[in-house]
């Protein structure tokens, strides 16, 4: 019984935010989140190329609402000092959490998991994204996740609603509906910063060893493990999600 009824509940909160929010811009999408949940809210980032979008957002509508980096070890070191950079300038309140195995840890007991196929893939983005990502939400005691997913990503986030309830989480996509033209419009209307790796033809950003800039007749989808995968595990469907977030 207690099992249906919270079904019930998450059901409740799928359907009410996928109602409220078609009718707001994305400003009154994330004050209106904090004003219904309060501290039940994070928002991820992984300061790539659109990121400052959503932080921004948050910055001036919910500041609030923490901000969980998920530092694998492997970012790109423009990664890392663009990341320094919008935290000083936005003085958000971000929370870094890390793989337990560190780097050279991973790779020597391990090795180069990203070589080793989908299986080595799979494993990797358990340790390094979604491991981190289940403790971040547990030891925050939040159970809304707020992320800068867009259905124009990829083909795989196409058909996704703006809540959705995935596994124990309710993740939640603020911007979902933006078109590219929006996010450019937003950056130049806010004066965002970019990262420093958009100038040098990267159209999506993930780890420096499995992401490559985007060339001719190279997809950004494939521009990520080789075109193999896309998703790093935090954002596959429900319906295809085994992992506990």
């Amino acid at each position: 019984m207690k099992a249906q009824a919270d079904d019930h509940v998450q059901n409740v909160g799928v359907e009410m935010i996928n109602t409220a929010f078609t009718g707001m811009n994305a400003a009154e999408r994330v004050a209106w989140l904090h004003d219904q949940f309060g501290s039940r809210l994070v928002l991820s980032s992984s300061f790539g190329l659109q990121a400052a979008v959503m932080l921004h957002l948050v910055s001036k509508n919910a500041p609030e609402i923490p901000v969980v980096w998920l530092d694998t070890g492997y970012l790109f070191p423009e990664t890392y000092q663009y990341a320094e950079q919008l935290i000083e300038w936005l003085n958000i309140d971000v929370k870094i959490y890390q793989p337990k195995y560190s780097a050279a840890r991973q790779e020597a007991v391990f090795g180069k998991l990203w070589e080793q196929g989908s299986e080595g893939v799979n494993r990797y983005s358990l340790m390094n994204k979604v491991e981190p990502m289940n403790r971040a939400l547990t030891e925050l005691g939040a159970d809304i996740w707020i992320s800068g997913l867009r259905k124009s990503h990829s083909n795989t986030r196409a058909d996704r609603a703006f809540a959705e309830q995935q596994k124990r989480t309710l993740k939640v996509y603020p911007i979902l509906d933006w078109a590219d033209a929006q996010i450019a419009s937003y950056f130049h209307e806010n004066n965002l910063l970019k990262h420093p790796l958009e100038a040098q033809g990267y159209k999506t950003m993930g780890d420096w060893h499995s992401t490559r800039p985007v060339g001719e007749n190279i997809s950004a989808e494939q521009s990520r493990f080789g075109g193999e995968k896309y998703e790093c595990g935090l954002h596959l469907s429900s319906d295809t999600n085994d992992y506990q977030i």
